[in-house]
């Protein structure tokens, strides 16, 4: 064995090689080769003889036969928190002490704060707020300052490759619905080519990109660049403020896709804008948390802690300690084996199913709506109190629909997309946890008037309706037919592509999925069920299916029967199906702004101090929070 350490770095989330203390722990080593596996073609800037490296095969099969070809000495990456994640490296831990190779899982390098250190500050248990978060945040000291990219890199050892390659299963296939051609991306372990290039969108059969965004380590670090000398933006920004009608440019920084691939260091965000908003001239202008900058990066800290405690159930409701149990349509099924949702649900009403799919293609029948889901659906990205509307609207504002439906047409969609933040996001405007005014709704007329009131957000999504004047352009369905023929688009029909075009040249737009001032009040009514019964996803109620009996049968939601089969039981029945996955109008875009104050209601939750007063709109709320009713009707 070499005198010196040989080293596999593992890039998994931090693709970057700035502030990257996992490679920095590797380049401790003083090693006699480095095999970076995984990065960007940075790499070859530092060292023209290192490169990306990316072995086709999956991690827990193909580096047991790395460690013994390359004699391996060292594997070192940054600790993931995950879920997923954590079962994974349990794995790969596993193998490299069977082959006698040294592991070196840093600590934290995607969040501020190491996401089980701020788990232990909080007395063990998930961080359900940002005051929480900021409570434990004291007691762990600092945000480390960011580390600068290296200087030197070893060059890669031997990289020859004589041994077979295990495939991965192709299924489930959860990219198939995004897949135009054969995925052949497996067919070599070094590539068709042997040379350990990334593979490319025909070699994955991948449709053609349609998002205009685009990733890696240098353009992050110029977006980075372009906002901080920005100092009226850097200091101000407050995102509530922010309009989510803006579109080229959009209206907030987004570098979230970067920190969720790791292109960007949250750390360099972090320290970057408190230059600046710390400086004497910006410091009386200067936003506040939770809404600035160093606010949000607090609340991605937040969820991401929240999972590290919770583990698999923080993604649903099923057994999930935190998150109110809340009969909504369209539940999903669960395996009985380990207690996790399938990715399927139950298809409770086929009416709540035409409206999932209508919300999740764009097809609602009401613009904004339809104008945010089309732009995520091409663009992979929307404005975050964008995507607040939507939430609310599938959910507590709406359709009644399970929050965990929508998360996964996020999880499908989105480019920022981490599984922490997406669910607790979506837990948060379902009022399911993290948040609970559930009586506060975006309306999907009068909230987006405040932003844009010409309407040119939703012209540009759902050109259909480009001709219709800003009267009529958030509620198309009350302009006469007359108009609607002028103007060259119907509002019929309920989004089928069998519509077709109503008249020769005319297009067609669908009428709305609802009186939404109706819906709205048969949901509030529904949160106002849920809130009194008071059930929480690990209740045994939940998980027998006895927790009928605590609802009327006209209760909106799956409510008929005292006792019904449990959900876990109806796994791989016919019912469901595989998913790939106004006063009251001020919604959530002022909730950041109360994160501190009512966040982590649920079980563990920030206390209103003694003495202290209630935030407005607490005393309508306590009203709802009565004794759970036990008797069959009075729910």
């Amino acid at each position: 064995m070499s005198a010196k350490p040989r080293v596999i770095y593992w890039f998994r989330t931090d693709l970057r090689l700035h502030d990257s203390p996992a490679l920095q722990a590797a380049l401790d080593l003083k090693p006699e080769c480095l095999y970076p596996s995984d990065l960007s073609l940075s790499i070859t800037k530092i060292n023209k003889k290192s490169k990306l490296f990316v072995i086709r095969e999956a991690p827990q099969t193909v580096l047991p036969k790395l460690f013994k070809s390359w004699k391996i000495t060292h594997l070192v990456f940054e600790r993931d928190t995950d879920a997923y994640a954590k079962e994974r490296d349990q794995k790969v831990l596993e193998l490299a002490r069977e082959a006698g190779v040294e592991v070196v899982a840093t600590r934290h390098g995607r969040t501020l704060y190491d996401p089980d250190d701020l788990v232990r500050a909080n007395g063990g248990k998930p961080t359900m707020s940002i005051t929480q978060v900021q409570h434990a945040a004291e007691k762990l000291g600092d945000v480390p300052k960011p580390l600068p990219a290296p200087k030197y890199l070893p060059d890669p050892g031997d990289v020859s490759i004589e041994f077979q390659q295990t495939q991965p299963s192709p299924k489930p296939d959860i990219n198939s619905i995004q897949r135009s051609g054969e995925e052949t991306s497996y067919t070599s372990l070094s590539g068709p080519n042997h040379d350990f290039a990334v593979p490319t969108m025909s070699e994955l059969g991948l449709k053609p990109a349609s998002t205009p965004h685009r990733g890696g380590e240098t353009v992050a670090l110029a977006a980075l660049d372009a906002i901080i000398s920005n100092e009226h933006y850097t200091t101000t920004f407050s995102k509530p403020s922010t309009a989510p009608t803006a579109f080229s440019p959009q209206a907030t920084t987004l570098l979230s896709p970067h920190h969720h691939f790791g292109s960007l260091s949250v750390r360099l965000l972090y320290h970057r804008v408190q230059e600046v908003i710390q400086r004497p001239a910006n410091a009386k202008k200067a936003s506040t948390i939770p809404t600035n900058l160093i606010g949000q990066l607090l609340f991605r800290d937040m969820y991401f802690a929240a999972q590290a405690a919770l583990g698999y159930s923080f993604a649903q409701t099923y057994n999930n300690s935190h998150v109110r149990f809340i009969p909504w349509h369209l539940p999903s099924k669960i395996d009985p084996t380990n207690g996790l949702i399938t990715g399927e649900y139950v298809i409770d009403s086929p009416l709540a199913e035409k409206w999932f799919q209508r919300w999740k293609f764009g097809k609602t029948g009401f613009p904004w709506i339809d104008a945010l889901m089309r732009q995520l659906r091409y663009e992979g990205w929307i404005h975050h109190l964008g995507r607040h509307a939507v939430a609310c609207f599938l959910t507590r504002g709406g359709c009644y629909i399970d929050w965990e439906r929508g998360a996964e047409v996020f999880e499908e969609w989105l480019i920022d997309h981490e599984t922490s933040c997406n669910t607790g996001n979506w837990q948060w405007l379902s009022c399911t946890a993290f948040y609970s005014q559930f009586y506060r709704c975006y309306s999907p007329v009068a909230f987006p008037k405040k932003w844009d009131d010409e309407g040119k957000f939703v012209k540009h999504f759902v050109p259909e309706l480009e001709r219709y004047p800003k009267k009529f352009i958030y509620e198309p369905w009350k302009a006469p037919i007359k108009d609607q023929k002028q103007w060259g688009c119907l509002i019929k029909g309920d989004g089928d592509e069998e519509e077709g075009e109503g008249q020769e040249g005319m297009n067609v737009y669908p009428k709305p999925l609802f009186d939404f001032n109706a819906r709205r009040g048969i949901c509030i009514e529904g949160m106002k069920n849920g809130y009194r019964v008071g059930l929480h996803g690990d209740d045994p109620r939940v998980k027998d299916g006895t927790w009928r009996e605590l609802f009327d049968d006209n209760a909106e939601g799956p409510t008929e029967g005292t006792k019904g089969p449990t959900v876990e039981c109806q796994t791989g029945t016919e019912d469901g199906r595989g998913v790939d996955a106004a006063d009251m109008d001020l919604g959530v875009d002022q909730d950041e702004g109360e994160a501190a104050h009512v966040g982590g209601e649920n079980r563990g939750g920030d206390k209103t101090p003694k003495g202290g007063k209630r935030k407005r709109g607490q005393g309508t709320l306590d009203a709802h929070l009565t004794s759970p009713t036990k008797k069959k009707g009075k729910a």
